[in-house]
């Protein structure tokens, strides 16, 4: 049985698409061009930090964010960047007796901003900066793995993309919802292995009714 849900940050609670277009203006590009080129990007296959190498060439994420934040434009998101979808499908996995975490690449930053949010509602929030492990590297999913009470195998990844959540959670033998949102999301759903993910979803709203309908026929 399903035990217990942790969710992917980017594209699977909070929607990036201001964030997307704040680099855009940081950069100095139209933001239509930096999305285009985003999400050619990652239809090709590749890392999506070399869409900044595009515009920029030697640009360093990490020491831009420092730039950033020192000049009073930091890397942000609050309660009106999260899908509408959010807050009542973790309440309504809670009220069926999940334990529910949070758990994805983001900065320490960015993990104080969720524990503002998100601290009443889950039992974990953790980010890659905190465990010193970002996704796709198994070593993140065993801490996943460690923090829940619960089997792998009763614990299932909810995120956006098959090469950062679905494929390395599957490796480390827990159950997955791959949600189509997202640049991610929309140009991976139909990749073959897609397939291999235990829901594909186009909203956490789908996501109790599934869980309570995979543990029925289990029991």
């Amino acid at each position: 049985m399903i035990k217990a849900v942790v969710f992917d940050v980017g594209e699977c609670l909070v929607d990036e698409t201001r964030e997307y277009g704040t680099w855009a203006d940081w950069l100095g590009v139209p933001r239509h061009t930096f999305v285009a080129q985003f999400g050619a990007t990652i239809a090709q296959g590749r890392d999506y930090r070399e869409t900044f190498q595009v515009f920029r060439p030697g640009f360093d994420l990490d020491g831009e964010r420092a730039k950033r934040a020192a000049a009073g434009r930091p890397e942000t998101f609050g309660e009106e960047d999260l899908y509408p979808d959010v807050r009542p499908a973790l309440a309504r996995l809670r009220a069926d007796g999940a334990w529910l975490g949070i758990a994805g690449n983001q900065t320490a930053r960015s993990g104080a901003i969720l524990r503002d949010l998100f601290a009443k509602d889950v039992d974990l929030i953790a980010t890659s900066e905190d465990w010193g492990a970002g996704k796709p590297d198994p070593a993140f999913f065993e801490r996943i793995a460690l923090a829940a009470p619960v089997a792998p195998g009763e614990l299932l990844y909810v995120g956006d993309r098959l090469d950062n959540d679905v494929l390395p959670a599957l490796s480390a033998g827990m159950r997955t919802a791959l949600i189509r949102r997202g640049p991610w999301g929309w140009i991976q759903r139909h990749h073959p292995a897609a397939a291999r993910s235990t829901f594909r979803i186009d909203s956490l709203a789908e996501l109790a009714d599934k869980v309570a309908a995979f543990n029925a026929a289990v029991c």
